[in-house]
């Protein structure tokens, strides 16, 4: 071989690993279109803003849609929906229905703070009564299947008369079977209100740890014993593994105790509560647990980004690949 064809074919050898490096580069950055995930992850508006490059409006929650389902995206979760104009709320559930995909939980009521259900109190328990009721309409102009409902705090607070707040001192408290009881027969009527509609109330226990301390709901057992006792399709558990990591630990056995009263599940790390890969969750084996019992329903990405930005967005859809049960 002559000197030049040899160092030039030197050359060549010497940029193979970089050009293969530089391809392997360029096809970990092309996370912005995929195919659809094994799973079905509902990420939140604002999530991927920044790579939908829609702006603000209405105009950027269609423009947010239409890049999650062009990375492989096929559900929305957005807790806030019922704050949105009837306007927003029925384009947004066109789109979906025009892109094929779904809509996962809202939140059709939530306390965090007062013993609503926990305390038999008529004129509480029938505004709660009709805020669910309210949640039909929005559920069907967006053809959501599920709202979320947090039934208050534990009963260890007592209600000043002259101002109506709850506060933690002073009062009679109840015994922790009445609080119970009282939750059920409010389940209840709420249940009574979806069961015509195929709507179906989620329960969300709630970690006291980082994020909501004094909830009534804690626990996947508790949350396990509220469903059967309500016994209606339309009650059924939202198990948050993000909260349950901190509550109780122990997720993959847990969930398989409580699997046929669970009809949703949301998504978050600890700590931090960001996106999977980056705290102490395995997320492949939950997932691959979730995938093996034969799991069809929605996967909330109930969680911030751990980094900002473009590139940050980028990260979350890698982390969901990584640990996706292709």
């Amino acid at each position: 071989m002559h000197r030049r064809d040899l160092l030039a074919a030197s050359a060549a050898l010497a940029a193979a690993p970089a050009l293969a490096r530089a391809d392997h580069h360029e096809g970990e950055d092309d996370v912005t279109k995929g195919p659809p995930f094994a799973l079905d992850y509902a990420p939140h508006f604002g999530m991927f803003r920044n790579l939908a490059g829609g702006g603000n409006g209405d105009d950027g929650l269609m423009a947010e849609l239409e890049f999650m389902h062009a990375a492989g995206f096929r559900s929305l979760e957005d807790n806030g929906m019922p704050g949105r104009s009837v306007q927003t709320q029925e384009k947004i559930g066109q789109k979906l229905s025009d892109l094929g995909m779904r809509m996962g939980v809202f939140v059709a009521y939530a306390n965090f703070a007062s013993p609503t259900f926990a305390r038999r109190d008529d004129a509480t328990w029938d505004a709660i009564v009709k805020q669910v009721k309210d949640s039909v309409a929005i559920a069907k102009r967006v053809g959501a299947k599920w709202v979320t409902v947090v039934p208050g705090s534990v009963d260890q607070q007592s209600k000043d008369e002259s101002t109506g707040q709850w506060t933690r001192y002073g009062g009679a408290r109840l015994a922790e079977g009445y609080q119970t009881a009282n939750v059920i027969e409010l389940l209840k009527r709420c249940a009574a209100e979806l069961e015509p509609h195929d709507l179906v109330m989620v329960l969300e226990p709630l970690n006291w740890y980082a994020n909501h301390g004094g909830t009534f709901l804690q626990r996947t057992d508790q949350a396990y014993a509220l469903c059967k006792a309500v016994d209606s399709p339309s009650c059924k558990i939202l198990y948050d593994i993000y909260h349950q990591q901190i509550t109780e630990g122990n997720l993959i056995p847990n969930m398989d105790r409580a699997w046929d009263e669970i009809a949703y599940l949301q998504i978050g790390d600890n700590p931090g509560r960001k996106e999977p890969t980056t705290g102490e969750i395995n997320y492949a084996n939950v997932f691959e647990f979730v995938k093996k019992k034969g799991y069809e329903g929605v996967l909330g990405m109930e969680h911030g980004n751990s980094e900002g930005g473009a590139e940050g967005e980028k990260k979350v859809i890698r982390a969901y690949r990584s640990v996706d049960p292709a």
